[in-house]
């Protein structure tokens, strides 16, 4: 094998390793409602359709994926609360 070859080859097993390590970290994770701050929240909700646009700090409905097991410790929930 020629120094091109070993590059690519070296290029394509660190691709492979980083998506293997991003397809862990997203199982080791969960949704934790109330605890995000306002423009820090990851994905859209009812009010608005994209990641970065809650209006203020821990709304009940918006979230943040969290490491399993540190929502509830936080002050969040791992469920929406019931609209009133």
């Amino acid at each position: 094998m020629n120094k091109r070859q070993a590059l690519i080859a070296a290029a394509l097993a660190t691709v492979c390793a980083a998506s293997m390590t991003q397809a862990v970290a997203a199982d080791e994770k969960e949704k934790c409602y109330g605890v995000a701050k306002a423009g820090a929240n990851d994905c859209a909700t009812a009010a608005h359709s994209c990641a970065g646009q809650a209006k203020t700090d821990n709304a009940p409905a918006e979230w943040k994926y969290v490491p399993k097991g540190t929502c509830e410790k936080s002050g969040g929930k791992t469920t929406m609360a019931p609209a009133k």
